[in-house]
């Protein structure tokens, strides 16, 4: 009997700690979700999970650059071998050559096709955020991101490849537009707003300047594919992140976020109009130099293939001390966001203007890394800009607004592969360089309009202005009282950063009611 008790009583033991165990993962995985769910914390969780898809896009965008174009070529010429064996001619030259200018507008249409998709699905992209809210966009956007990247992977063909580039671009017109709109969402004081924005910034050109290097070694020592699936798990992680944090499927509060201002009307809006022309002529010179420097580095430079890979990854350290620096005076002296899109604007040109003069791969260090510098002092200034904007101007909802800054880099990034090589080959090099940098020049003064914009005071929701129409129940009617009241200076009462109440309180409280929502 001994023995069976025993038996019992170890049977009852392991089935205590396991309860005991089971119980003990209940609570942590309780305090993990307590964890999430505070507001502070998924703030930060928010901004990582932001920051790995804007890394990743990035990443992917220009892990390409050392892999495609050999790759390509290796298909090329696997293609000629095989029709100079089935044709047995003396036309192998002639047929080659023809091969070498299709394969040039190949690799350029690739690496455009990405941006112009991106270009095209965004006012889609912008006003279905706007509608559904920030979440699902998000996830889309990892979803075809991840099918994308593992589309590149296993791709044998060019239209494959075309393919996954051209998913890529879908991709990030969800995901990245509604990245950018979450972070200034959640983070709803400018201060706040600045400092997340540059770290997003900072990922972006992380992603951007060691993308090459990192898919040029791993190519080298490891394949084709390995880069690309490293990518398509560090996305897989994210897109699970995505899921536990905000449950894009589980809770829905759209019917509780106010109606957003249509695409079109934004980019009526003067303010709007002056910083999307900031964003594009700013990303102009790094979008136009990327495909057409390593040709003129070669020619002047006679400089070498690791030269030629590691061209922008110093350029990330001055891109980043700009996005704080940025970050910091702008915490000092908010009301100067203007003037340090113009000053990076004018380093912008004038970094462009003496990349011709440089002689030696250490000299041309010093203009690139000016026009990165440069550019992280336009972005992170007018970024938040934006998000002021449309808080001050129009409906707090930012998913179209940060669409028509996805527009303008897109716009840059479009042209460059297929406009930046026709301007060298019909005018030249430096007056390519010169061009975009008297352009960088000569706009910096239109952003003097946006001098006075601070000082602007939050604007009645869409759902004020429909009251002006009379009141449909009892809560309007009770607000439309408030209103009288407050025209007739009874209730004017100044909160401490300068900013009337009232005007806080019909965004809080009239969103919640019914109507105009969707």
């Amino acid at each position: 009997m001994e023995p069976d008790e025993t038996k019992e009583g170890k049977g009852s033991n392991l089935a205590q700690s396991a309860a005991s165990k089971l119980s003990q993962m209940s609570e942590r995985t309780k305090q993990i979700g307590n964890v999430i769910q505070d507001p502070e914390r998924q703030k930060r969780i928010i901004l990582v999970i932001v920051c790995i898809v804007l890394l990743l896009d990035n990443m992917l965008y220009m892990v390409i650059v050392p892999i495609i174009p050999d790759y390509l070529e290796g298909l090329q010429k696997a293609a000629d071998r095989a029709q100079e064996v089935s044709v047995h001619t003396n036309s192998s030259n002639s047929t080659h050559t023809v091969a070498k200018g299709n394969f040039d507008l190949q690799i350029g249409v690739l690496f455009a096709s990405k941006a112009i998709v991106q270009l095209l699905v965004n006012p889609l992209s912008g006003t279905f955020i706007d509608r559904v809210g920030y979440d699902i966009p998000l996830f889309i956007g990892l979803s075809v991101m991840f099918l994308s990247t593992l589309t590149f992977a296993f791709a044998d063909n060019y239209a494959t490849l075309f393919l996954a580039r051209s998913m890529q671009g879908l991709g990030s017109a969800f995901a990245d537009t509604s990245g950018i709109a979450l972070i200034a969402d959640r983070y709803t004081e400018e201060k706040e707003r600045s400092k997340a924005l540059g770290i997003a910034l900072a990922f972006i050109s992380f992603g951007t300047l060691a993308a090459p290097p990192f898919g040029g070694i791993l190519y080298e020592f490891a394949g084709r594919r390995v880069p690309f699936l490293i990518l398509a798990c560090v996305c897989l992680a994210d897109g699970v992140m995505c899921l536990t944090v905000l449950k894009p499927f589980s809770k829905r509060e759209r019917e509780n976020m106010p109606v957003g201002t249509p695409i079109y009307k934004l980019m009526l809006d003067p303010y709007i109009a002056v910083v999307a022309g900031a964003l594009i002529v700013c990303n102009i010179p790094l979008a136009f130099l990327e495909p057409t420097i390593a040709n003129w580095m070669e020619a002047n430079m006679h400089s070498s293939q690791w030269e030629i890979g590691m061209t922008w990854f110093p350029s990330f350290f001055p891109h980043v001390l700009g996005v704080y620096l940025t970050v910091k005076l702008a915490a000092k002296y908010p009301h100067l966001q203007w003037f340090y899109g113009a000053i990076g604007m004018v380093v912008i040109g004038a970094s462009s203007c003496t990349v011709p003069a440089c002689k030696t791969f250490g000299q041309l260090m010093i203009p690139l890394c000016g026009i990165c510098f440069g550019i992280a002092f336009v972005d992170t200034a007018l970024l938040p800009t934006l998000g002021f904007l449309v808080d001050v101007r129009h409906v707090s909802v930012y998913g179209s607004v940060y669409a028509i800054a996805d527009i303008s880099y897109c716009v840059a990034y479009a042209l460059g592969p297929v406009v930046a090589g026709q301007i060298v080959h019909n005018l030249g090099f430096v007056q390519l360089n010169l061009g975009m940098g008297l352009a960088n020049v000569l706009y910096a003064p239109a952003l003097l309009l946006l001098k006075n914009v601070t000082k602007m005071k939050p604007s009645f929701s869409e759902r004020n202005m429909l009251l002006e129409d009379g009141p449909t129940g009892l809560y309007d009617t009770i607000k439309m009282e408030q209103r009288e009241k407050k025209k007739k200076g009874l209730c004017t009462t100044i909160d401490e950063n300068g900013i009337d109440t009232f005007a806080q309180r019909s965004y809080s409280e009239e969103e919640s009611s019914g109507g105009e929502y969707a």
